[in-house]
């Protein structure tokens, strides 16, 4: 399968992502041939990297496992692997595209919902945050426990609830996890959720993450995607999008 005629594919197939992994990039580390499609596949910890048509930069990490997306109970029972762990430590490859060291409030990882989504195969986007988001959620951080609650300003046109977390590299901490668990509390339904994780620093300097959560309803997909910024103003690199 080319390149071009994969991301022909994903545009009208939701299982393209599923069959680019499974199709090209699992098979060709497995024979020895490098990564297919992806920019690298892990097979050791069950994910490939693919950088996405859409955007400057954009990353998605999607598992080498059959997983539908949020709402797979698989993400939160067991001991599975912890993706958001994997995707924050390939930023890198964001940086790398864009010859920049992004900091840590401009990074953005991403799972939309099951209304949000084009494809039903989990993916974590991977990439730059939109500065007015950042500015946002730098005015508001006072407002941030480790405990969730609702955001005191929208973000766009949608409420958010949000916690820190204590983790600088989300090792001991995973974000489905976490959300799956206030979910549950109030009774609602992890499908309907969009989860964007950020970093950040917190009180005593050390280093960080700010957690959102929105749910889809009336006129809202539960697509945290759009706190992203696929052209990476963020970067500060005025001809970038000529790259």
């Amino acid at each position: 399968m080319g390149a071009g005629t994969a991301w022909l594919i994903l545009r009208s197939n939701s299982d393209a992502l599923w069959r680019i992994v499974s199709e090209s990039c699992v098979p060709a580390a497995q024979a020895g041939l490098g990564d297919g499609l992806c920019a690298r596949v892990d097979l050791q910890d069950g994910y490939v990297l693919l950088k996405d048509r859409v955007g400057i930069a954009q990353y998605l990490l999607i598992p080498t496992a059959r997983i539908t997306g949020i709402e797979s109970p698989v993400l939160w029972e067991g001991d599975g692997p912890n993706y958001w762990q994997e995707a924050w430590a390939s930023r890198t490859f964001v940086d790398a595209t864009l010859g920049v060291a992004l900091g840590r409030e401009d990074i953005g990882l991403v799972v939309n919902s099951r209304y949000g989504r084009t494809q039903d195969q989990l993916h974590i986007h991977i990439d730059c945050m939109r500065p007015d988001v950042v500015a946002a959620l730098r005015t508001q951080r006072a407002a941030l426990g480790p405990s969730w609650a609702e955001l005191p300003e929208r973000l766009g046109r949608h409420r958010y609830r949000a916690r820190l977390v204590d983790d600088e590299t989300m090792a001991h901490n995973d974000p489905f996890r976490l959300l799956q668990a206030d979910v549950a509390a109030r009774d609602a339904s992890m499908g309907a959720q969009t989860l964007l994780v950020t970093g950040t620093q917190l009180d005593d300097g050390r280093a960080g993450f700010i957690l959102l959560s929105n749910q889809a309803g009336l006129g809202d997909l539960g697509s945290a995607e759009s706190l992203l910024d696929h052209e990476c103003a963020v970067a500060g690199l005025g001809a970038v999008a000529d790259r």
